[in-house]
């Protein structure tokens, strides 16, 4: 089921705070601000309901700054190196909202937006037009997301976007997880990733366009192992991010990454069909107030991002995220919660 919970106006824009349910009472709240997801609920081993996402109290929050709670995050999420690329023989020049990087579809990207929303069905679709030039990206971008929670207790998220240009893409979403309910940080989940490679950072935590094995550093999670287990092993990688903040090789598409946490016997399971997942441990929070007054410290929320590798554009080697002139993107993210 899904519903309308609240209806407001800000900057001059309406907005609207959606509720998804199922029939186990699991729910999402999701809002056209950023289309953003502001909260999911899911149960205990003892059946108790606790939100396990981190966020604010009130949708006119999201609207400041923030390390992109929930957002929807575009044109192009995580890092383009000197915020420049080449296609089809022209250099484009975007937004330097990260040092001298390109972050996340830069100062005004998808999560900063009023999205055009509306329930289809069992679906809440959510829509857009990202004109030529916007943030420095070519062409006329019409994209969609749409959002549903099925009685398997199943989040999808399926982008869909067609441009009038040649353009990159590269669209996810970027909640932050905490299966305790937020009642301690994440270092005592456990999580396996489905990758055997990853793509190695440097300065300014852009890959250095080489594909590396994770066996025998302490970013191998093809075992289930403790996030905090080897989170301050010095290793050159986890000193660079402060922790993990690593786009993973999967090894295929399907399930691609899950996660326990052994105080509440909540799991989450993530399935994508794009080649990339950057799993993140809340590294730079920083003291942020957040929902019910709690205080959001360093490693307090997890994200799991499905995604084309960083900086595709200017690596070869990488994934391909260029859309063709009047081609559809089309990318399916799937959360599935569960009890341990």
């Amino acid at each position: 089921m899904i519903k309308k919970i609240l209806e407001g106006n800000a900057r001059g824009n309406e907005f609207t705070l959606y509720e998804l349910k199922n029939n186990n009472d699991v729910s999402a709240r999701i809002t056209d601000f950023g289309a953003t997801i502001t909260s999911i609920t899911a149960p205990d081993r003892d059946g108790k309901l606790e939100d396990i996402t981190l966020g604010f109290d009130r949708v006119e929050e999201y609207m400041g700054s923030h390390p992109y709670f929930g957002s929807t995050v575009g044109r192009y999420a995580n890092r383009i190196a000197n915020g420049k690329f080449a296609l089809d023989g022209r250099q484009f020049t975007l937004d330097q909202n990260d040092g001298n990087n390109h972050l996340h579809g830069g100062f005004l990207g998808f999560d900063k937006i009023f999205w055009n929303s509306s329930i289809a069905g069992e679906k809440l679709v959510m829509k857009h037009r990202s004109p030529d030039g916007d943030q420095g990206y070519p062409g006329n971008l019409d994209v969609q997301v749409a959002f549903s929670l099925s009685d398997g207790n199943e989040l999808d998220i399926e982008y869909n976007a067609v441009c009038d240009k040649d353009t990159i893409i590269n669209l996810t979403n970027h909640t932050y997880f905490n299966l305790s309910g937020c009642q301690e940080n994440i270092l005592g989940h456990e999580l396996k990733i489905y990758a055997n490679k990853y793509t190695p950072i440097g300065e300014g935590s852009v890959p250095t366009g080489e594909i590396e094995p994770l066996a025998g550093t302490p970013l191998d999670f093809y075992r289930m192992t403790g996030i905090g287990e080897r989170i301050r092993d010095a290793h050159v990688q986890l000193g660079i991010a402060g922790g993990y903040d690593h786009n993973y090789v999967l090894d295929s598409t399907g399930i691609c990454a899950e996660a326990y946490d052994p105080l509440s016997g909540r799991t989450l399971k993530a399935f994508t069909d794009k080649p990339g997942i950057q799993f993140y441990s809340g590294n730079y929070l920083n003291g942020i107030k957040g929902r019910d007054g709690i205080i959001y410290n360093k490693n307090f929320g997890f994200c799991l991002e499905t995604q084309y590798y960083p900086d595709s554009p200017n690596n070869p080697g990488f994934s391909d995220c260029v859309l063709k002139k009047s081609k559809t993107y089309s990318h399916k993210t799937t959360y599935s919660f569960g009890i341990k």
